[in-house]
Formats: C-alpha cells, structure tokens, sequence
C-alpha cells in the first residue's frame, strides 16, 4: 500500500463524498499557503491534502485505490513485487505491459467511455483593496464588485443542454459497477461507459460548452473587521470561483493595504501621535487637548516635562484583531521655544538664563 490518502484526510474509508469534501475544505483552510507565507512545511502538507482529495472525490479513481492500492500503472516504492489479497497465482504478464485501464477497456470490448462528471470545489479568488487609516482601525461595511465564475444560467450549471439530458447508463443500468469473469477471478470496477456515475451525459450545454460555469460581475456586502492592517487577509466564504460540476464555490480573500495618516503612527494595535507644548507649559505644567483615533482627549502635563516624554492612553488605540479589547495611545510631547524675534521674549529668555541654574551640558563630577 502506498500513501494513506483517507489518513491525510483524516476520514474513515467508508467515508462519503460530502464527509471527504468537509475534511478537505476544513484541511484546506488550515494549511493554505496564502495564510502562510514562507511555511514550507504548510506548502508541502497542502499539496499532500490536494493530491488526497484529487483521488477519493473521483469515483474511478478511488475504486483503483481502494481495490489496488496505488493509482496508474505502476506500484509505488515499497508496493513493488507486493499484489493485493486474493491475487496470489493470478499472472498478470498476460497482459504484456498494458495498464489497469487497458486491461478492463480489453474485457470490456472497447466500449466507449465517458469521463466521470465529479463535483469538485471552485477556485479561491484574492481581491486587493486599499483602506483610509480610519477605516482600518474602526473596520467598515462596504460593496465590491467581483468578477467570479457562477454556475451557467443556461443550463443551471449542469453542463448538458437541459436538466432532463442524463439518462441511466444501459451497460451498468445505473449502478456504476461493471464486473467481469476470467477464470477464477472476478473483477469489479467503475463502468467504462460512463466512467462510474451510473449516468451518461447529454449533449453539451452550448452556452458554457459543458463546463457549467460562466463569467458573471457581482457586486457583494463584505464586513472588514476592525483592527486590520496592511498584510491582513479576511476570507468571505463560499464568494470565489463555483466548483465544476456542480462542486461547492471556493472562498474569496481580501488583502489589505491601508494608507499612512498624517498625524497617528501604528505599532501593533498601539497608536503614537506627536503633540507640541510651549516653554511655561512643559516648566510650570498644564492640561492639554490631544487627538485620538475618537476625537479629543485632554492629558495632564506635570511640571518640569522633558521634550520627548510619552503619556499613555489606555484603550485608545486600535482593536486587537481576533481578540477582545484595544491598545493604547502614547502621545509623545515636543516642547517648541517661542519666537526671537519679540523683544519682550528675548529679555525674558535672558532673565530666564540667569536664574535657570548650571549649565546642564557642564561636566559633572
């Protein structure tokens, strides 16, 4: 036996296809590369998730497995010279180097084929979109328009001409199951006529030349939630690409970038904000009016402020993604000298100097 695509999975053997398709899309989620970037782990476990679900959602191709234990012609390594249960004695070399397929297409009679029809899950869609810093930090509501693949209006997605188009396959009379005798050994298999669904395809569908789908603009409602930021991605389910075949839709992400502000600067979910005092305001203390992301907020300034001291806010930055509650603001005071070109303000500066005390550049010691 090969690779365990039920245990990748994570589902029983006698899984149906829905119980397969919600692993999948739960598995999906998880390790999808655009949620992890540089994760080459993540990468490689997505692929093996894929490769898994391209084979139990196939009707044809998970009989293989199931009976043969490998999809194609040849074992995988470490299956090599190994035949499943019940095959001992059986010569396979009588069929030269035809394969698996060959073989029942020889038993059959060449009759012809259809592919199966399997639903599969539609395509994740990006959608970039730029935020005003606001925006970012309270979130919004608001439209976009998307341009995704829906299902055919012509032919309700079906792929055929009309919905009464599929009939129940004559050679396997619905079933799915072709078996055959030969010698001892009896197989079973999915019906090369209609490849395993039990039911034969009518004539294509004209207007989406049976894929099912087609090209259509929608204009949709997405929340952003508050406390994104450039890099974010927020996932709107079920609004990518329909699936063919009648397969669900995949999901659509949005990717934020938000525009600087001139005024607030962001570290994390902590906003900073520069705010100019005067002389006598950092010397003999004040109350000052400061702008947060809600409006204004008056802080204290004790006396004897330094140029470049910070004061907290607490609860007035922006919203912790994914959590509860918000950071905080930190306004960090500059202290700007008055102008000297007013006589008055130079001589008081010059009084100012005589009674300041020492020199604060003197050396000390």
């Amino acid at each position: 036996m090969g690779k365990d695509y039920y245990q990748t999975l994570g589902v029983d053997r006698k899984a149906v296809l829905p119980e397969i398709k919600k692993a999948y899309r739960k598995l999906a989620r998880k390790y999808h590369p655009d949620l992890n970037p540089g994760d080459k782990s993540s990468e490689a476990k997505f692929k093996e998730i894929q490769e898994a679900y391209s084979i139990l959602s196939d009707p044809k191709k998970r009989a293989q497995y199931d009976q043969f234990g490998f999809i194609g012609d040849v074992p995988p390594p470490g299956a090599a010279g190994s035949r499943p249960s019940g095959f001992e004695g059986f010569n396979f070399s009588d069929f030269g180097q035809s394969s698996f397929q060959d073989l029942f297409e020889n038993l059959f009679g060449g009759a012809s084929r259809q592919r199966a029809a399997v639903a599969e899950q539609g395509e994740d869609l990006l959608y970039a979109m730029v935020l005003s810093f606001e925006d970012a930090i309270k979130g919004l509501q608001t439209k976009i328009k998307l341009n995704r693949l829906g299902p055919c209006s012509a032919c309700q997605g079906a792929g055929t001409s009309s919905r009464g188009g599929r009939q129940a396959c004559p050679a396997c009379r619905g079933s799915g199951q072709a078996y055959v005798q030969r010698g001892s050994m009896k197989f079973s298999a999915p019906c090369p006529s209609c490849g395993g669904t039990g039911a034969l395809r009518g004539e294509a569908c004209g207007s989406c030349r049976g894929q099912g789908l087609e090209q259509r603009t929608e204009t949709i409602s997405v929340r952003i939630p508050a406390g994104v930021d450039t890099g974010s991605k927020v996932r709107i389910a079920g609004k990518g690409n329909a699936g063919p075949n009648g397969g669900p839709s995949g999901d659509l992400f949005i990717s934020i970038e938000v525009k600087p502000d001139p005024v607030f600067r962001r570290e994390g979910a902590n906003l900073t904000v520069k705010v100019p005092i005067t002389v006598p305001e950092a010397t003999l203390g004040a109350e000052v009016e400061v702008p947060t992301i809600d409006g204004t907020a008056t802080i204290k300034i004790p006396s004897g402020t330094r140029s470049g001291q910070r004061f907290r806010l607490r609860d007035k930055g922006a919203a912790e993604l994914g959590r509860k509650g918000r950071g905080d603001e930190f306004v960090e005071v500059l202290i700007v000298p008055p102008s000297a070109d007013n006589p008055r303000v130079r001589e008081l500066m010059k009084e100012l100097d005589k009674v300041s005390g020492p020199n604060p550049r003197a050396k000390k010691g």
